[in-house]
């Protein structure tokens, strides 16, 4: 199956939805394979109780069904738009200097190519195969992987209504004589040859096809075979060792018709590929490594197993084994396989000379490092994970000047290395970020950030970038035709060690641009004097560190656990491991300070507890100096020192409310005292005791008390075995029976109420601010809303004094109100609805003209999500008003919910708001507001990806990120009006009609003339003809008709002479 980066990933829906949607809507859906936009039922599915035909008799309405069915299709619509981030498992690296395009090959069968920042494709093999190669025919904007299946694909970049696609073209295996062994034909080594036309595939038997391209034809009467090569060597090279696989396969720059196959044992072999017979041998006495033909064509540079690199002259003569003179950059002693060797040439000066690995196998045969030596300067840069694979970019027109940028894919992170600038500083990249340089533990979206703070932030991001070069980034393929950004964006990711990074997520590209530290604010295990980024003076092998990916933590307590940032007034509150909550403003001074720390004992003196985790991390009492960026002014410490795992910001109350498995709290940052603390602790909670790190001794003990049940029921089922299948059939009947009794409606499911015993029933799992009507409803007053694992709600009325008392007068909460929900699912979310049923806007957003004030006239409602169900209570009475059940119905459960707004494709002044939610089905539902109906609902994360369903976040305009793997955002929308995705397009380079196969050299030059206009003549008309195909569809059409007129007069003709 082919994909392309521009809306991929079709979806499947369950056959319940299905068959309702089919007999219900009646009308037609389109699916394509770029995207998924089926809208399913919106009747109220949950309350449905009869068979599909009294449903269909009974609520059938077609004007107004039809209607609304209509306004769906403008409001929703599924699309995966574009992966963010790093490749997971990176497995092979490939560059066309022509089309300036990187592409990226994984081990999940991955394609990904990358050019000008917004400029993306993705394509995924049909194979569930690492891709081991991958390789741009010169010139053109085909490209062929190899996996390590042993098979070949060919991909295109094809252009469709003005953008290109990714597509696969064709794929091929080579297929050896009748009964040979599979090492014939397994491919080791792959050549592009400069003509386009050709592919040189050297395998593991020693032979080398090949086969012409693009339709992998293989050209049999040109292969060269194993015993061709080895009648050519000397017998005493041939008499001594076996020639093994080949290695290496390179072309001449200057004669393209002489390449060197290079031969595991070391031997290269120049071969002429008109002549078909061997130039030269050239044998090597050590394990090849890899093969490089200088730019000149008259040396070869060779590396080998031992850690050495040999330099070959290119006479046509055999070279003797007694001129073989290996550098061995860093011997004496023994060192590791360099595994790839490249030099390129300077206008002025020596040449560059790259090759990765070499280092000596036992003080530093740890490293990941790539050795960089111009003239006097040399450096190992040394890299935090596997080299893949590198290359060197060169400028000029043509792509052969000076060597710029040398572009290094390891296997965490891609590091591009500036080699015109003094110092070869690293660039920063604009795509391709490691987002798991530290692993990411939480992520908040906030859209439509004000300039003047999107400014603020990137001043304070471009002062941790001074080390980056200012050379603009070197990978510049394609035209990006995306629109620009509506709004200005943030992607919050918190990290393990301590972090907090900020992501402009505006368009294609997550481009870094500010990262918080709050490690410094405590102490940790870290050696401030511990640097490793440069080595000492005088070192050898010169080491350099490079790349952002460190993925060590120095204290599991400092991950970062939940964050909130208001966008108006700058303050940020961040939580973390050891029941740390910060609360930052932002300044753009450095300023020393230092941060008190307030503890809130969350147990309220309650005894028989004993906190069995991790212990607090310790506040430095030194005055700390904080750079520009945000800075800590309060810290809150829970105590026991829990996780926190709710945290909600009002900037306009300067309040901050915080829950943990043991109870929750309120904040007053600008006295900085506690306003509330509540203990919402079970009895029987003595799990919530133990902590996250050492909970490891319970599971252990959980896990052997289960073995032993096993066991336990082996052997009385051995005793039992006879009795078995009459106890079976009587529990049938019995069960069978009770159902009977049970008037249950047939869609749903009974759902057993959760006990209040169960673990981490006082576990907060939401908090909530509202200005709502709590005592009466005539009056209106700030409140505290907070929802806990065992399906109960804390509501606090807030008293707030008048804003000139405001530092002085103390904040005080009061309880209003407690709900306890009778099924006891954990409650996940709270919104509360004004008179029009609207949530209620953000803190500040009204004072900024961004949102209406909320209607205070009508009464509010309380809808409370929990795990299970939606339920709507009016207020101030608390009563129920409506309920929607979701568990009920299909048996999947909310895992993460969010309020969206939904604009119609259609009318630019309609919209409407509603709940989106995630279960751990995997499946993204839609529900509307305020009458809590189910619009739509589509498959987006496999069930199975419980790390992706818990680490999905909901944007306010019905956008969503989750992580695919440890390093990568999936990026989906459910909105036809907020749509980020690559629109990009790649042509064909001007050049590629006049880089024809070379001629041989007996050829005339008036017959090479005549023949390069011809060519020249045919390829332009090859090309118009491809524009017009690719982009006239009357063209295309007229083609088609005149194609099938011609297949109809041939038939008519050889109907008439069969009739003569």
């Amino acid at each position: 199956m082919v994909k392309s980066t521009c809306n991929y990933y079709g979806g499947k829906t369950n056959g319940l939805s299905q068959s309702i949607a089919s007999n219900e809507l009646r009308f037609e859906q389109k699916q394509n394979f770029f995207q998924c936009s089926k809208v399913l039922s919106s009747a109220n599915t949950a309350s449905f109780s009869g068979p599909p035909g009294s449903r269909m008799k009974r609520f059938r309405r077609h004007g107004q069904e039809s209607q609304r069915d209509r306004l769906k299709q403008e409001l929703f619509q599924f699309n995966k738009t574009v992966e963010h981030g790093f490749p997971h498992q990176p497995s092979a690296l490939g560059y066309s200097p022509s089309l300036q395009l990187l592409a990226i090959g994984t081990r999940s069968g991955a394609i990904k190519l990358y050019g000008a920042p917004g400029v993306e494709f993705m394509g995924l093999h049909d194979e569930n195969a690492a891709v081991t190669q991958v390789h741009f025919l010169p010139h053109q904007v085909e490209l062929v992987t190899l996996l390590d299946d042993n098979s070949l694909h060919m991909w295109t970049l094809r252009a469709h209504k003005g953008l290109s696609e990714l597509l696969e073209i064709g794929r091929f295996t080579l297929t050896g004589p009748p009964g040979a062994p599979p090492s014939v034909t397994r491919v080791t080594a792959v050549l592009a040859h400069s003509s386009g036309e050709l592919l040189l595939l050297g395998t593991e038997g020693g032979h080398v096809f090949i086969v012409e391209v693009p339709g992998f034809r293989e050209l049999e009467e040109r292969n060269i075979s194993l015993d061709q090569v080895a009648s050519s060597v000397p017998d005493d090279y041939i008499g001594r060792r076996n020639l093994e696989h080949v290695e290496a396969l390179q072309e001449n720059p200057v004669h393209p018709n002489q390449v060197v196959i290079g031969y595991g044992r070391g031997l290269m072999v120049i071969w002429d590929l008109e002549k078909q017979s061997a130039i030269q041998h050239i044998p090597a006495t050590q394990q090849l490594e890899s093969v490089w033909w200088t730019e000149d064509g008259d040396y070869l540079l060779s590396s080998h197993s031992d850690g050495s690199y040999c330099r070959w002259m290119v006479s046509g003569v055999d070279v003797n084994e007694e001129e073989e003179k290996s550098d061995i950059p860093y011997g004496h002693f023994p060192c590791k396989a360099i595994s790839k060797i490249i030099q390129l040439p300077t206008e002025e000066g020596p040449p560059f000379l790259l090759f990765s690995g070499g280092m000596p196998r036992a003080s530093y045969g740890d490293r990941h490092s790539i050795t960089v030596i111009h003239s006097k300067t040399h450096v190992a840069l040394d890299f935090t994970s596997r080299i893949i694979d590198f290359f060197a970019i060169r400028g000029g027109p043509q792509h052969t000047g000076d060597p710029s940028a040398l572009v290094v894919l390891v296997e965490e992170e891609l590091v591009v290395i500036d080699l015109q600038t003094e110092g070869w500083p690293v660039i920063q990249t604009p795509y391709l970020v490691p987002l798991h340089s530290s692993a990411i533990t939480c992520s908040h979206h906030v859209s439509a950030i004000p300039l003047k703070l999107w400014e603020r932030v990137l001043a304070a991001g471009d002062l941790q970038s001074t080390h980056y070069s200012k050379k603009p980034w070197p990978i510049t393929g394609g035209q990006n035709l995306a629109p620009d950004p509506p709004q200005r964006d943030l992607l919050l990711t918190g990290h393990e060690d301590g972090t907090v990074r900020f992501w402009d997520a505006s368009g294609v590209c997550l481009y870094p641009m500010y990262k918080l530290s709050t490690a410094g604010v405590f102490h940790t295990d870290a050696d401030p004097n511990d640097n490793m980024n440069q080595g000492t003076e005088g070192e050898w092998p010169p080491f350099r560190k490079v790349g952002c990916f460190d993925p060590y933590s120095d204290d599991p307590r400092l991950g970062v656990q939940k964050i909130h940032l208001c966008k108006y007034s700058g303050y940020l509150t961040v939580a973390g491991t050891a029941g740390q909550i910060l609360v930052l403003e932002l300044n753009d001074e450095a300023a020393e300070q230092t941060v008190e720390a307030k503890v809130v004992d969350l147990l309220q003196g309650q005894e028989g507890f004993r906190w069995k985790g991790h212990t607090q991390l310790d506040v430095r009492e030194e005055p700390v100096l904080f750079p520009p960026g945000f800075q800590p002014f309060a810290l809150v410490q829970c105590q026991p020192p829990a996780v926190v795992t709710a945290l909600t910001l009002h900037s306009e109350w300067k309040l901050v409310a915080f829950g943990t498995s043991h109870g929750f709290g309120l904040y007053d940052y600008q006295q900085k005292n506690n306003v509330l603390i509540k203990c919402t602790l079970n009895p029987s909670d003595q799990l919530a005791m133990e902590g996250p790190l050492s909970r490891v001794k319970s599971i252990k003990k959980s896990l052997r008390q289960s073995f032993r049940r096993i066991r336990r029921s082996r052997v009385s089922l051995r005793k039992h075995h006879v009795n078995n299948t009459n106890k079976l059939q009587e529990a049938n009947a019995r069960l069978e029976a009770e159902l009977a009794e049970m008037e249950l409606a047939p869609v749903q499911r009974k759902i057993e109420a959760r006990s209040s015993d169960d673990s981490f029933t006082g576990l907060v799992r939401t908090i909530y601010f509202a200005d709502t009507f709590l005592s009466d409803s005539s009056h209106n007053s700030p409140s505290l809303w907070a929802g806990t694992n065992g399906g109960c709600v804390f509501a606090y009325m807030l008293r707030l004094p008048p804003v000139e008392h405001r530092a002085e007068e103390p904040v005080t909460a009061q309880p209003a109100k407690e709900i306890q929900l009778m099924h006891r699912a954990p409650v996940v979310g709270i919104v509360i609805m004004d008179g029009h049923g609207a949530p209620l806007p953000e803190p500040l957003e009204v004072a900024h003209d961004l949102a209406r004030s909320p209607d205070m006239h009508g009464s509010h409602h309380l809808l409370v999500i929990s795990e299970e169900q939606f339920k709507v209570f009016t207020l101030p009475k608390v009563s129920a008003k409506m309920k929607l059940k979701l568990t009920a119905v299909d048996g999947s459960r909310v895992r993460r919910v969010g309020v969206s707004w939904f604009g119609s494709s259609r009318s630019e002044d309609y919209g409407e708001s509603g709940l989106v939610v995630l279960t751990n089905q995997g499946d993204v539902h839609v529900v509307s507001l305020p009458n809590v109906k189910m619009q739509v609902h589509y498959p987006c994360v496999r069930r199975e990806d419980v790390s992706g369903i818990a680490s999905c976040v909901f944007t306010k305009h019905g956008q969503g990120f989750y992580l695919i793997s440890p390093s990568e955002f999936e990026r989906f929308s459910v909105s036809t009006r907020c749509l980020v995705e690559p629109r990009c397009l790649v042509e064909v380079p001007l050049h590629s009609s006049n880089q024809r196969r070379p001629q041989p050299d007996g050829a005339s030059s008036a017959h090479r003339n005549a023949s390069q206009d011809r060519e020249d003549a045919e390829s332009a008309a090859r090309r118009v003809m491809e524009h017009a195909l690719l982009n006239d569809e009357k063209v295309l059409q007229e083609i088609q008709k005149s194609l099938e007129g011609d297949q109809t007069s041939i038939l008519e003709n050889n109907v008439n002479s069969a009739v003569a």
